[in-house]
This record gives C-alpha cells, sequence and structure tokens, in this order.
C-alpha cells in the first residue's frame, strides 16, 4: 500500500468516524445530570490523554527503528554493491504487509483502529540479493517491516486523537446539555407558573379583604347611626311615664 492510499484511507476513517459518531444509535446510555456531564468530561479527557501518552511513546519508537532501518539500507547497499530498490519494486506484484481497521467505542465515541498484517506465501523479490547480500537483505527487510508496524501503530493513535478531539464538544456532552437546556426551560416554566399563581391568589384575597373590610366599616356606620338616633330623641310628656314624686 503506497503513501498516498494511506493517507486516502486514513481520511475516508476520519470522514466515516466523523458523521458516524453523530448518529442517536452510538450515544453511550447516559442520564442528563450535571453528574453524568463531569463524568463525561473526565472520561473523554482521560483518554485524550492516554492516546497523547501512546503517541508520544510511538514517535520515540519509530525515531529508533528508522534509524535502524536506515542503517541496515546501508548495510545492504554496502553487501550488493548498489541500490536494490528499483529491482524490489518491480519484482512485488502484490502486497504482502497489509492493514485492516475495526472499532474501538470509547464513551461513546468510534474510533479506528488500524492493524498491520502479513500475507503467507507472497515473497516475490526472494531471489533478491541472491548472489551476495542476501542475509543484508532479509535482516532489512524485517527491520523495515518493524518500521512500517511502528508507522501503522502511530497513524491510528493520531486518527484517533484527532477524531476525539474533534468530537468531544459534540458527543454525549452536547446531547447532557440540550437535556440539562430542557429541563431548566421546564423549571423555570413551571415556577413562572406558580408565580403567576400567587400572584392571582394574593389579588383575590386582596380584593376580599378589603371588601370585608368596607362590609365591617358599613355595618359599624350604620350601628353608630342608630344608637344616635335612639339617644337624642326627646322625651314624650303625654306618654305614660310616671312622674317623680315631689316631697315638700
Amino acid at each position: 500500500m503506497s503513501g498516498a492510499q494511506v493517507r486516502q484511507s486514513i481520511t475516508s476513517m476520519v470522514y466515516v468516524n466523523l458523521h458516524t459518531n453523530k448518529h442517536p444509535q452510538n450515544r453511550e446510555a447516559v442520564f442528563p445530570t450535571r453528574q453524568s456531564l463531569g463524568l463525561m468530561k473526565s472520561k473523554l479527557k482521560g483518554a485524550q490523554t492516554e492516546i497523547t501518552r501512546r503517541i508520544d511513546e510511538a514517535k520515540r519508537k519509530m525515531g529508533r527503528v528508522m534509524q535502524i532501518a536506515a542503517f541496515s539500507l546501508a548495510e545492504v547497499t554496502y553487501a550488493v554493491g548498489g541500490d536494490i530498490g528499483y529491482q524490489v519494486q518491480e519484482s512485488a506484484k502484490s502486497a504482502r504487509f497489509r492493514i485492516r481497521t475495526k472499532q474501538e467505542n470509547v464513551s461513546g465515541v468510534l474510533l479506528p483502529a488500524f492493524e498491520s498484517y502479513t500475507t503467507e506465501g507472497n515473497n516475490d523479490f526472494g531471489l533478491t540479493g541472491l548472489g551476495k547480500g542476501g542475509q543484508q537483505v532479509q535482516r532489512c527487510r524485517e527491520t523495515y517491516a518493524r518500521a512500517v508496524e511502528t508507522l501503522v501503530e502511530l497513524a491510528s493513535l493520531q486518527t484517533a486523537f484527532v477524531i476525539l478531539d474533534e468530537v468531544i464538544k459534540v458527543v454525549n456532552r452536547r446531547d447532557i446539555n440540550s437535556e440539562l437546556d430542557e429541563l431548566d426551560r421546564e423549571e423555570f416554566f413551571r415556577l413562572k407558573k406558580v408565580q403567576n399563581k400567587k400572584q392571582r391568589d394574593t389579588a383575590a384575597q386582596d380584593v376580599e379583604m378589603k371588601a370585608r373590610k368596607e362590609k365591617k366599616a358599613a355595618e359599624e356606620e350604620k350601628a353608630g347611626t342608630s344608637d344616635k338616633e335612639n339617644s337624642s330623641a326627646p322625651p314624650d310628656l303625654l306618654g305614660d311615664e310616671e312622674d317623680a314624686d315631689v316631697i315638700f
């Protein structure tokens, strides 16, 4: 597989996973609470930190392996007496070193993983270096196979890191935030309805209390007027009332 094909495969995988991770069926079952939101943030951040650590280790390993591979190629050039790159390219009919992909679910995010393998019985340039330098050619071949394995591992980690960085803001956390916003809106609407009901009840109580006060004041005023009329009435001289005795 050429470098352009590898890059195209990685790009396609990134595109597919970005759109696949947004599908509702790939969401992780979580209850929309603030605690779940914090837990999802921690899990995604932890996964991103772990991938970053593994990328750093893979890059260090790649540097050492590529250095060994370069020295091995120099040994082949010295042993054979020339560059065998053209001969190898002409002899290779089909790829012996191949890559397959799989998916890993990390906190609801589908991350691609590239796995390298070799096909058996495919050795098109086995006669390369038959005259001289055969051991160096075989050792160089194995060294570069390990180098390609390291590159595949690094490509898998970097692709997973890019996808995780892209979806960390939209997967699950977006769903939880939308649910929390909906709950906040419902709570605000409920509080608004309760407040309006309390205001109506208070207004009705005020009207009723005012009516009672007015009725009581009217009754008191009526009672006071009646008492005043009774106390101010003149005595009846022709009435049956007995006169007080007069003693001389």
